[in-house]
C-alpha cells in the first residue's frame, strides 16, 4: 500500500481525489471508542435527560399563568416557583455528570491514539521519515489529536442531544398549537441546505488549515534546533519573513473559516428568530380572539426559546465535526502508511542461504523506493566480502553511496535485489529486533537524545549492561571528558546533545556503538569531528575493539584506513577494488587520488 506523500512546506495541500465523507472518516475512529461506548452512551443518554428536563420548564410556566396567576393563587405561584428552581437543579446536575462521565475515557482515548502512534512512528521505514516533514508528523500527534478528543467530548454527544431536543420541542409547541407550530418549522428547509452547503465548504478549509499549522510547526521547530546557524549567519530576518508568510497564509485560511462560520451562524440565527416572531405576532392575535391561552402562549414560546440554542449550535458542532474528520484523515494518514515488515521479499536467489561466514554482500543492487524504475540505481551489482573478525574500510568520493550501503546492513534501507548474510544468513530472513541486536551502528551525524549521558550510551547494549560495560565504552571512546560534567554520566546533554561539541557527541556515538560488544560493527566515518591528537588516542583504544568483531567502516582520512585489515573502494555505485591500503596505492589511480587528496588536507590542517 502506497504511502501518502507529505505536503511540500508552504503549499496547500490538497485533498484525495476520493476524499471520504465524514462520517466515513470519523467512523474509523471507532476501534479506540468501542472500549469506553457504554460510558459515553450513558453520558449521551444524561444529556439527552439533562436537555429534556429543561423543556419541562415551558410547561410549568404554561400551568403557573393558566392556574395560580389567572386565580391570583400566591400559593400555587410559590408552588410553581419550587418546581422551576428543582427542575434547574435537576439540568445543571445531569449536566456536570455527563462532564463527569466523559472526561477520563475520552482523556484515555487521547493517549491510546498518541501512543498508537508513536509506536507506529517507530516502526515506520526511513524512506517513510525522509519523505515526512517532522511538523506535519507533531501536528498530528497534538493539535489533531486535541481536536478528536474535543470531538467526542462535545459535538459527537450534542449533535444527538440537540437533534432529540429540536425533535421533542416540535412535539410538544405542535401539541400546544399546530398552526403556530407550522410557522416555527418553515425555515427547516432553508436551514438544512445552508447546514449541508457549508459542510462541503468548510471541509477543504478546515484540511488546509491543518496541513498549515503542520507547516507552520516544522518551520519553527526547524529555527529552534537551527538557532546557531541562524544567528551564525545572521538570517533573522529571511526566517522573520517565512514565518511571517506561513503565519499569513494561515490566518487568511482561518479568517475563510471564520467568514464561512458567520454566514451559517448568520442564516440559523435570522430566520428561526423571524420564524419565532412571525409566531408571536400570530398566538398574540389568537390570545386576543380567546381562541389561545396566556399560559399556552408563554409555553409556545418559552420552548421555542429554549430551542434557539440547540438549533443556533449546528454551525459550530459542524464545524468541529468537520475539523475532527479532517483530524481523523491525517491521523490515519500515517497509520496507513505500511511499517518495516520482519522479513522483505525476495527473489529467489535472495532467499537461498548463503555460504560462508563474516558479512557478505551478494549482487546488491538498491535505489530509493520513490526513484524510477528506470533510473540509475545508487548501488548496482555490490559483491563484498568481510571475513569474521576482520575489519574492512569503505573508501570513495562524495555521493558513490558509502552511507547508503551502510544502512542497508541493518536494514534501515531493504535492497532491491541481491543480499546480504551475517554468517550465512540472510538479513531478511531475521526478525528486526534479532538483526539489530548483532549489527551495532554508529552515524557520521551523531545524535543524541534529552537524557543522562549514560542513558545516550547505554541505548546501544543489552539491559542487563552496567556500569561497568558505560565505563569500558566511554574508555573506547576517550569520552572520559564525561566524568567532569556536573552531574558524570547523569548529566542531561540537552536536546540533540547541542550543549556539547561536535567531537563530543561523536565520541559519544561511538561509545554507544561499542558498549554493547556487538558481533558486527558498522561505523560511518566515526572520527570526522575528533582533533588528531583525540583521533589517535580512539583508534587506539578502538583496534582492541575491532580485533573482537567484523566492521565495516566508512573511511575519509588515511589514518582511519589504517584501522581496516582490507579497503574496499566504492566508485560509481559498484565496489572497483579490493585490497590493503598499499596494495590500492599501487593499483588503483582512483584510490591513490583519493588517499593523496585526504593525506593534502591533514597535511594542511596540521600547519
Amino acid at each position: 500500500m502506497p504511502t501518502t506523500p507529505a505536503p511540500a512546506e508552504g503549499t496547500d495541500e490538497t485533498r484525495p481525489a476520493e476524499s471520504r465523507s465524514a462520517v466515513r472518516s470519523l467512523l474509523r475512529l471507532w476501534p479506540y471508542v468501542k472500549p469506553v461506548r457504554g460510558r459515553l452512551a450513558v453520558a449521551a443518554v444524561v444529556a439527552v435527560a439533562a436537555s429534556c428536563t429543561g423543556l419541562v420548564i415551558p410547561l410549568v410556566l404554561k400551568w403557573i399563568v393558566d392556574g395560580p396567576v389567572a386565580d391570583r393563587s400566591t400559593g400555587g405561584v410559590w408552588l410553581g416557583a419550587l418546581y422551576l428552581l428543582l427542575l434547574g437543579v435537576a439540568e445543571a446536575v445531569l449536566f456536570g455528570l455527563r462532564r463527569w462521565l466523559v472526561a477520563r475515557p475520552l482523556a484515555g482515548v487521547e493517549a491510546a491514539m498518541r501512543a498508537d502512534l508513536y509506536r507506529h512512528l517507530q516502526r515506520l521505514p526511513i524512506a517513510f521519515h525522509d519523505r515526512w516533514a517532522s511538523g506535519q508528523l507533531l501536528s498530528r500527534g497534538t493539535t489533531d489529536l486535541m481536536l478528536l478528543r474535543l470531538f467526542l467530548a462535545f459535538p459527537l454527544t450534542f449533535l444527538l442531544v440537540n437533534s432529540v431536543t429540536i425533535l421533542v420541542g416540535v412535539l410538544i409547541m405542535l401539541a400546544q398549537d399546530w398552526t403556530l407550530g407550522l410557522v416555527l418549522l418553515a425555515p427547516a428547509v432553508p436551514v438544512m441546505i445552508v447546514c449541508w452547503l457549508f459542510e462541503k465548504r468548510y471541509s477543504r478549509v478546515a484540511r488546509r488549515a491543518q496541513d498549515q499549522v503542520g507547516d507552520l510547526t516544522t518551520l519553527v521547530e526547524e529555527s529552534v534546533l537551527g538557532i546557531r546557524i541562524i544567528k551564525g549567519f545572521g538570517r533573522h530576518r529571511s526566517q522573520a519573513l517565512a514565518f511571517r508568510d506561513l503565519s499569513r497564509t494561515l490566518r487568511g485560511t482561518e479568517l475563510v473559516k471564520a467568514r464561512l462560520l458567520a454566514g451559517i451562524f448568520a442564516a440559523i440565527t435570522t430566520l428561526p428568530e423571524l420564524a419565532i416572531g412571525a409566531a408571536l405576532v400570530l398566538g398574540t392575535v389568537q390570545v386576543a380572539d380567546g381562541s389561545l391561552s396566556a399560559g399556552t402562549l408563554v409555553a409556545f414560546l418559552s420552548t421555542a426559546l429554549a430551542l434557539r440554542w440547540p438549533v443556533e449550535s449546528i454551525g459550530f458542532l459542524l464545524a468541529m465535526s468537520q475539523e475532527a474528520a479532517t483530524a481523523t484523515e491525517r491521523y490515519f494518514e500515517v497509520m496507513d502508511a505500511p511499517p518495516e515488515s520482519d522479513t522483505a521479499p525476495a527473489s529467489g536467489a535472495a532467499r537461498a542461504s548463503g555460504v560462508g561466514a563474516g558479512l557478505r554482500f551478494d549482487g546488491v543492487r538498491f535505489r530509493y523506493p520513490d526513484a524510477e524504475d528506470d533510473s540509475v540505481p545508487v548501488l548496482d551489482g555490490i559483491d563484498l566480502h568481510i571475513r569474521p573478525g576482520e575489519t574492512m574500510a569503505l573508501v570513495g568520493a562524495t555521493g558513490s553511496g558509502k552511507t547508503t550501503l551502510t544502512a542497508l546492513v541493518p536494514r534501515l534501507h531493504e535492497v532491491t535485489s541481491g543480499r546480504i548474510t551475517l554468517d550465512g544468513v540472510d538479513i531478511t530472513a531475521m526478525p528486526r529486533e534479532e538483526l539489530r541486536a548483532l549489527v551495532a551502528v554508529a552515524f557520521e551525524e551523531p545524535t543524541l537524545f534529552s537524557a543522562g549521558v549514560g542513558e545516550n550510551v547505554l541505548m546501544g547494549a543489552p539491559d542487563t549492561a552496567g556500569e561497568a560495560d558505560l565505563t569500558r565504552a566511554l574508555a573506547v571512546a576517550q569520552a572520559d571528558f564525561v566524568h567532569a560534567l556536573p552531574d558524570g554520566t547523569d548529566t542531561q546533554v540537552g536536546e540533540q546533545g547541542l550543549s556539547l561539541s561536535g567531537g563530543q557527541r561523536q565520541r559519544l556515538a561511538l561509545a554507544r556503538a561499542v558498549v554493547g560488544s556487538p558481533r558486527f560493527l558498522v561505523l560511518d566515518d566515526p572520527l570526522s569531528a575528533l582533533d588528531v591528537h583525540t583521533e589517535a588516542l580512539v583508534e587506539a583504544a578502538l583496534r582492541r575493539v575491532l580485533a573482537g568483531t567484523t566492521a565495516l567502516v566508512v573511511a575519509h582520512r588515511p589514518s582511519t584506513v589504517l584501522l581496516a585489515d582490507r579497503v574496499a573502494l566504492l566508485s560509481g555505485g559498484r565496489v572497483t577494488a579490493v585490497g590493503t591500503h598499499p596494495e590500492l596505492l599501487r593499483t588503483s589511480a582512483e584510490y591513490a587520488w583519493l588517499m593523496s587528496g585526504r593525506t593534502e588536507t591533514t597535511e594542511r590542517e596540521n600547519r
